[in-house]
């Protein structure tokens, strides 16, 4: 039952928004149109209300070495300002949660995982870190988070005239985090600013004390006038992040899903000595019989997740899908689906069952969109 609002729920009611429940939250769901949302992040810039995700810090003499062990990559490499994504693993290599790590300062990290894990992902970190001179504290209530994603991102926060980050944004590079003044009404409130997104365009991320959220969403709905700035919904977000082959827990991934399978190997770093989940990777180096793989179908009926994939020439289900749609951007149904290895092979021809009809697709490369950079 949807029970919890973000701080910014009553200017999303204003605004006309749509509402959802996602994982306790009720969430817009769409402002508008969903297509329309959508072209904007690839054409102008969308703004986003994600405040439902987890923000937990881990601070102390020892954070990067319990960060270390905590998760998957090596996180004690990171410098002042940088980022990286990263997973939290179970005993038995499974994902409890995939995540993206700020280096605030050496002794301070901020971790942001999705809105369903949180309390897990608390517990976790809270018990792995007891061994080390570090502490984990939720700082989901106390924050508003929200994104500006597209190919005029930037200019939108620099013509927030309220807006002072340490560093100018044309020098931020991507998966970089600076600290920010959020000036108002002659009151000075400290933010985040990350470059970083979900959705496959240039775009930010920022962090602010729940407060000023408000405050600060309608400065940039106010700088976006000019940019065509439009407000976006998790609908958009959904078939953004598909396009740009990323990953979303309870779909690719779950528990029982190795990093192997969804191709995030490169995120497991198994040269650290020790961390939750190497000592069963260690005795499997086996690859899985299964794995992820993008598919293109033909037609217009894009597959759901949970969809059969079918070898044509034998009509057995070879694997499920995780993720589709009719791509937005690209005019043609695609999907992510996990299946056998046997067909992971680019131009391996399948078919998805889509309500018993069997459409023709084929194994293509991720991701289906990439932006053109400059």
């Amino acid at each position: 039952m949807t029970s919890r609002h973000t701080p910014l729920h009553q200017i999303h009611e204003q605004a006309g928004a749509s509402f959802t429940d996602f994982s306790g939250w009720s969430m817009p769901v769409r402002y508008s149109s969903d297509l329309a949302e959508h072209h904007a992040v690839r054409t102008t810039a969308g703004l986003f209300d994600l405040s439902h995700m987890a923000e937990i810090r881990v601070v102390g003499r020892e954070a990067a070495a319990a960060l270390d062990y905590a998760l998957s990559g090596r996180l004690s490499v990171l410098e002042n300002g940088e980022a990286k994504y990263s997973l939290i693993l179970n005993d038995r290599a499974g994902i409890i949660d995939d995540l993206v790590v700020y280096c605030l300062a050496q002794d301070d990290y901020l971790i942001v995982a999705n809105a369903g894990n949180r309390d897990e992902v608390v517990a976790e970190l809270t018990a792995r870190v007891d061994r080390f001179d570090a502490s984990v504290r939720d700082d989901t209530d106390q924050t508003v988070m929200v994104a500006v994603q597209g190919p005029v991102a930037r200019e939108v926060l620099d013509a927030a005239p309220e807006l002072h980050p340490d560093t100018e944004l044309s020098d931020l590079g991507y998966y970089r985090i600076t600290s920010a003044v959020f000036r108002a009404e002659s009151v000075d409130t400290p933010l985040w600013v990350a470059r970083t997104g979900y959705t496959g365009e240039d775009g930010f991320e920022l962090y602010i004390d729940k407060d000023h959220g408000a405050a600060l969403w309608q400065a940039l709905v106010a700088a976006g006038v000019d940019y065509d700035l439009q407000l976006c919904g998790l609908a958009a977000r959904d078939t953004l992040r598909l396009e740009a082959g990323m990953a979303l827990y309870g779909n690719e991934l779950h528990p029982t899903t190795k990093p192997a399978e969804a191709r995030l190997a490169r995120v497991v770093d198994k040269e650290k000595d020790d961390f939750v989940g190497k000592a069963w990777l260690v005795e499997h180096p086996e690859p899985s019989t299964r794995i992820l793989v993008g598919l293109v179908a033909e037609g217009r009926r894009a597959a759901r997740a949970g969809y059969p994939v079918v070898d044509p020439g034998t009509m057995d289900v070879v694997g499920q899908v995780t993720s589709g749609a009719l791509s937005p951007t690209l005019g043609y149904p695609i999907a992510m689906a996990m299946v056998e290895r046997d067909y992971k092979d680019l131009d391996t021809e399948l078919h998805l069952d889509v309500r018993g009809q069997m459409v023709p697709a084929r194994v293509v490369a991720l991701p289906f969109y990439r932006r053109r950079k400059d």
